[in-house]
């Protein structure tokens, strides 16, 4: 196996990690990521399989479990109850729950909302040049969650920094400082759901956070401990993902002049699913072996950790032909920008409407947007998203 050299918080790699993508392929579906110190996954074959391979997980092992540092403790109890760092059978149960919360009617019946929203953002736009990611990419998908999940809209801005503070957990050049601010979030959101679950029990309604309260799966309801980290992940992860998709998807679109092509209900579909597997906002998930297993040449042990490239396995010249040129007539294939198999992203539907929402609308009322500045990417590697996406109307 192959091993690679390259710095997750590199200037020129943060901005543009694909070409190291290109060059990781050359050597195989694996290569041994030397800074990470992990085998990676590059290939579209070996990304799709490892995802959906029941012998890998996202729980470490009992017998490789540490305890975590006791200054990161109140971050990681909300961590111990998430979906998304579970494996069955209690993935299976809280999964199942949220589903029946997060149905596809609920999720449809956003639409007219999500229509609206977009229309009233960009009759805030000034005249001059502005940031596009802060007055439309990042308030339509946090606005439409708070709707959905039923917390007050005005408190936006203090979920984004919450939200903020707690994903920068996961990016490559993590500080104490970063460590702090997220534990100080997580107690400061913590304490807020606390006090607003218990209102929605004493005065239910028609939102995600009431179903959620209601939601039983053989008897079982969700735990306090557990109903505040789902709403905490659901917040996280209903915004800041698609932030990002509907930013690069802007960006994209507007330096491949290619914008047009959003306007037609019969090509939005591919046009986004292009934006998704052309520039996607995740570029790395991680999993656990569960046994020793030989895949793609290479022998894992229980408890390696392989990471899966998401942004590599979407440029693989096997699946799309041209990968690194931006194509929104392509057909609709998969791709790994929402992961897959039992964690692919409950809220990938609720994405990609708000993008096919969002991005019609806002070049149907400004036909000749363009670019104020150029773009550039946050280095927080393994998310790929704009720092901000300077705009003239």
């Amino acid at each position: 196996m192959k091993t690679l050299y390259q710095s997750p918080t590199d200037p020129a790699f943060v901005q543009n990690p694909y070409p190291f993508y290109d060059t990781a392929r050359q050597f195989g579906d694996l290569f041994y990521w030397e800074e990470y110190g992990l085998v990676a996954a590059a290939s579209y074959k070996a990304v799709h399989t490892l995802l959906r391979d029941r012998r890998f997980g996202r729980e470490v092992p009992t017998e490789f479990a540490k305890p975590g540092p006791s200054h990161l403790a109140p971050w990681l109890e909300v961590e111990s109850h998430s979906m998304l760092e579970l494996e069955p059978p209690r993935h299976t149960r809280l999964r199942s729950l949220v589903l029946r919360a997060f149905t596809s009617r609920a999720i449809a019946a956003l639409e007219p909302a999500i229509e609206e929203l977009c229309n009233d953002l960009i009759e805030r736009f000034p005249d001059g040049p502005f940031d596009l990611l802060q007055a439309y990419c990042t308030q339509v998908p946090v606005i439409t969650i708070c709707r959905l999940l039923g917390v007050p809209e005005q408190m936006a801005p203090k979920f984004l920094h919450w939200s903020h503070a707690m994903v920068s957990m996961y990016q490559a050049n993590r500080t104490r400082v970063i460590e702090d601010n997220a534990v100080q979030a997580t107690q400061e959101f913590t304490a807020y759901l606390e006090d607003y679950i218990e209102l929605r029990r004493r005065d239910p309604r028609d939102d995600l956070i009431t179903r959620l309260i209601a939601a039983e799966e053989d008897g079982e309801k969700l735990s306090r401990d557990e109903l505040i980290t789902t709403c905490i992940l659901l917040l996280n992860a209903g915004h800041e993902a698609t932030v990002h998709a509907i930013g690069n998807g802007v960006k994209t679109l507007l330096t491949t002049r290619t914008q047009q092509l959003v306007l037609s209900p019969n090509s939005i579909d591919e046009v986004v699913e292009e934006i998704l597997r052309y520039d996607p906002p995740l570029h790395m998930f991680t999993r656990y072996a569960y046994e020793e297993i030989e895949l793609f040449g290479h022998r894992f042990s229980r408890g390696d950790q392989v990471a899966l490239l998401l942004g590599a396995a979407n440029r693989d010249p096997t699946v799309w032909n041209h990968p690194n040129t931006f194509d929104p007539s392509r057909d609709i294939s998969a791709n790994s920008s929402f992961g897959g198999g039992l964690h692919f992203c409950v809220g990938a539907p609720l994405a990609r409407l708000e993008m096919r929402i969002a991005l019609p609308i806002l070049f149907n009322r400004h036909p000749k947007l363009r670019l104020a500045d150029e773009p550039e990417y946050s280095n927080s590697y393994h998310f790929h998203g704009l720092t901000k996406l300077m705009v003239e109307p």
